[in-house]
This record gives C-alpha cells, sequence and structure tokens, in this order.
C-alpha cells in the first residue's frame, strides 16, 4: 500500500479520499494521539470526510477537537502539544480531497507515514466500547492570527504606507492573510476572498495563467501595490510584482532566505532549501554569511532535522512557493510569507523611497529558468537514472556532481537537475543558465537516449 505522496494523501474525493479511508486513517492515528484537532478547508467533501477521521480516531480512544475551516498553517498551530489532521487537497481541484497529518505542529514524516499506512493496511478495528474517546470543539484561528501578527511586527515596520492586494482564491486565505496584513496596518484589497469549494473565482493551483484577474488589477492599480495570492488551503503563496508579472519563485525564496539569514546572529545559519531551486538562493544566503543544505522535494522538515544534528542552526527553510519560518513554528506557512514579504517590502520602500519590492529583487541574479518533463515508463526510471550517472557527468566534465537527491550537475553559475518523478511517467529536467535553451538542448536529448537504452 503506497498513501502517502509528497505532501500527505491526495485524490479524487470518490475514488481515492474517500469516506472509508478517512475513518481508516482517523482511526491509524488516533491509535497514537491522545489528543488530536482536526480541520479542512472549504471543499465540498469536506465535512463529510472530517466526520470520518473523527469517528475513527473517537474509536481508537483519542479525544478529538474539532476546528473547522482553517487555513493548513493554522491547523498546524493548533497541533502544537498534540496531534492534528487537515483535510484538505491544497492546489489540486475541486473534485479532489485529501489527509495531512501534524504532530507538534511538524508534517508527519516517512517513518510516521508508514506507521499509518502499517495500520490502515492491516485493518485495524476499534478499541473496546468503553475506551472510546470523545470530542468537542477549537477555535484556532484568533490565537493563530494574533501570533503570525507579532512575528511580522518583529521582522519590519507597520504596513502604514503599503496597499496589498490579496487574490484568496475563494480558499482559506479569506480565513487568514487579510486579517493579518490589515492588523499590520495595510490597506488591503481582497480579491476571491469568500470560501467556496467549487473555486468559482479561478482555480486553486495560482500560476501566471489562473492570476490574470490578480495581475491585471496589479498593474492598473493608480498607486504601487503589492500582489498577493494563495492556494486552496493557504500553505503556498505566490508573489506578483507592480507591472503585474509573477514574481520567480526562487526569487521570493532567496531574498526571505538573505533576509533571514542577515537577521540571524548565529555563528552557523542554515537555510534548507531542495535539490530544484534556483542557485540564487544559495548566491543571497553566501553573501548573507550563511549556507545552503539541500533535501529532496517533500521533506523540508527532514532536511531541518538533519541541518540540526550537524550543528547548523536553522534560519529558514523553503521549497519553490512554500516557506517554513523556523522560529514561529516548523509547519509551512504561505500567511506567515504574506505576512513576513510585506513588512521586507515596506522596509525596503522606506529606505530608497521608491519601489519596495524592486529593492529587494535588484541583489538577485535572476537567470533564465526551465522545467522540461521527458516520458518515461515506471519500469524505464531506475535503468534510465543509471545511465545519466555515468552520461550526463561525461558530457559536462567541469561539473560538480551530486546524485542524493537525483541528478544535480554545477557549473559556472548553472545547473541542472535531473530526477524521476514520484507519481506520473516522466523523468523531470530542471536548468538554469544564462544560454538555459542549449543546456536543456543538450540535457534533455541525454535524457531520451538513457530512456530508450534502459531496461
Amino acid at each position: 500500500m503506497e498513501l502517502f505522496g509528497t505532501a500527505g494523501i491526495r485524490g479524487d474525493a470518490r475514488e481515492r479520499v474517500t469516506p472509508e479511508l478517512a475513518l481508516a486513517v482517523g482511526r491509524a492515528i488516533g491509535r497514537e494521539a491522545d489528543e488530536l484537532v482536526v480541520g479542512r478547508d472549504g471543499r465540498e467533501t469536506g465535512p463529510a470526510l472530517a466526520a470520518a477521521v473523527e469517528a475513527g480516531a473517537e474509536s481508537a480512544g483519542a479525544t478529538v477537537r474539532r476546528a473547522g475551516q482553517v487555513p493548513t498553517p493554522a491547523l498546524a498551530f493548533a497541533s502544537r502539544g498534540r496531534h492534528g489532521l487537515q483535510v484538505t487537497a491544497s492546489h489540486n481541484p475541486p473534485t479532489d480531497n485529501g489527509l495531512k497529518l501534524f504532530e507538534d505542529g511538524e508534517e508527519y514524516d516517512g517513518e510516521g507515514e508508514a506507521r499509518i499506512e502499517a495500520r490502515v493496511e492491516a485493518g485495524e478495528g476499534p478499541v473496546a466500547w468503553d475506551e472510546w474517546g470523545d470530542g468537542g470543539r477549537v477555535d484556532p484561528l484568533p490565537d493563530y492570527r494574533r501570533a503570525v501578527v507579532e512575528y511580522a511586527r518583529e521582522r519590519g515596520p507597520a504596513l502604514s504606507d503599503l496597499t496589498v492586494v490579496v487574490d484568496c482564491g475563494n480558499g482559506m486565505g479569506a480565513l487568514a492573510t487579510p486579517q493579518v496584513l490589515r492588523a499590520l496596518g495595510a490597506r488591503v484589497v481582497a480579491l476571491n476572498a469568500n470560501v467556496d469549494g467549487h473555486f468559482p473565482g479561478r482555480p486553486s493551483k495560482p500560476t501566471p495563467e489562473t492570476l490574470t484577474d490578480l495581475r491585471r488589477f496589479v498593474a492598473d492599480y493608480p498607486a504601487p501595490v503589492l500582489g498577493l495570492a494563495h492556494d486552496g488551503d493557504a500553505d503556498r503563496i505566490v508573489v506578483v510584482g507592480r507591472d503585474g508579472e509573477v514574481v520567480h519563485e526562487d526569487t521570493v525564496l532567496a531574498i526571505l532566505a538573505e533576509h533571514y539569514v542577515r537577521a540571524s546572529d548565529a555563528a552557523d545559519p542554515v537555510v534548507v532549501t531542495t535539490p530544484n531551486a534556483s542557485g540564487r538562493i544559495d548566491e543571497r544566503v553566501a553573501a548573507a554569511g550563511g549556507r545552503t543544505e539541500r533535501v529532496k522535494l517533500g521533506a523540508l522538515h527532514e532536511g531541518i532535522a538533519a541541518a540540526r544534528a550537524g550543528g547548523g542552526d536553522v534560519v529558514f527553510a523553503g521549497e519553490p512557493w512554500k516557506h517554513v519560518h523556523t522560529a514561529l513554528g516548523p509547519w509551512i506557512d504561505g500567511v506567515a510569507s504574506a505576512a513576513v514579504l510585506s513588512t521586507l517590502v515596506a522596509g525596503a520602500a522606506s529606505a530608497d523611497g521608491a519601489g519596495g519590492l524592486l529593492a529587494l529583487r535588484e541583489p538577485v541574479t535572476e537567470r533564465p529558468y526551465r522545467k522540461v518533463s521527458v516520458p518515461c515508463s515506471d519500469e524505464r526510471k531506475a535503468g534510465a537514472m543509471r545511465l545519466l550517472e555515468s552520461r550526463l557527468p561525461a558530457a559536462f566534465p567541469e561539473a560538480s556532481v551530486e546524485t542524493e537527491y537525483g541528478l544535480r550537475l554545477g557549473f559556472d553559475g548553472a545547473w541542472t537537475l535531473v530526477r524521476p518523478s514520484g507519481t506520473e511517467p516522466y523523468v523531470r529536467i530542471y536548468a538554469e543558465s544564462e544560454d538555459v535553451d542549449a543546456l536543456v538542448e543538450t540535457v534533455v536529448d541525454a535524457v531520451e537516449r538513457a530512456v530508450a537504452d534502459a531496461e
């Protein structure tokens, strides 16, 4: 049985993430949770799935606290000192739903997920009738919003001179981000700020193509504004500049990473990121006096633990669109990213008298970046990667080579990463270079040959 992907369990609510599965997962986590807080996003299938989770957990002996509709980071915040489960499919379409598990504010790691899978597969039944847990309600949103406001206030000035346009995408960001930014003093214009599980305003996944209304609004606004957008559960954030263009997700990572390193007084400040993230992050972190450590996609929490075990002080962690503000908590938090980035923009604007986001972006070297997917059956992935581990370094003899999380080659301010998709029949290629088209052409040719030659 393989239930978990890189971000919990996710899939069609009628075929994969069914009430039967929710009941089984609830019972499995209830076996190890004295107290479980359960939240959900605004999807139509959320109430039934949350009810199934609650029934399963209580029948396993856990005390359940129902949080209702909350952003995923607010549910993670509420899981401190206990367990948590969020019913959400994040940026997936409205037909999908999912289950994301937490303990003490942190997502379950691979070992924890394996325990849940084993219990679900074993079909464990309820505990004795007189050992069942009970239920009740909890409202973590007010405390969560206050915590984010207080945290952001430590990072920069009040937002009294800043206008922020937030596209909540009919998702959970509507319950937190406008309120947090207003508490920080910003003038807030909220788009698609009603929760609706059909996502009528735009698709839940915020991309340049789905954010056309926000981009146009920001570009046409009569004064400089900052544009922000969330996915369905508000763990992701996308940033739009005053020209209406989406700021590259790795540039946002680089800005935040540099800030946290410069603000730290640690002897060894570390930023944890993923192999597909841009070298611009490493450059800005190094310029600020820190270092980067990389971990496989979907494993930021494991990377944080490993870096700390090695003696580093992890001041920030992130992969494209998703950020962990380690001094606030161990969870991915798009609401906190919106608040912190807004304070940085306000501070930069005060310092240079011009556009704050432009000032933050100015030191970041933004080289051309591309992603390509090469078709490859699951049966050929391992063989293709074995061939590439010798062929690609031979094609780029001057490159440094890392093979821990795919095959990553770095050279002369450029890099490329080749890794098999864990969910689809593709080999993924990521590349960043001043001559990215030529680099991608060479790598794609090598990957296609390796796929054809693999057994």
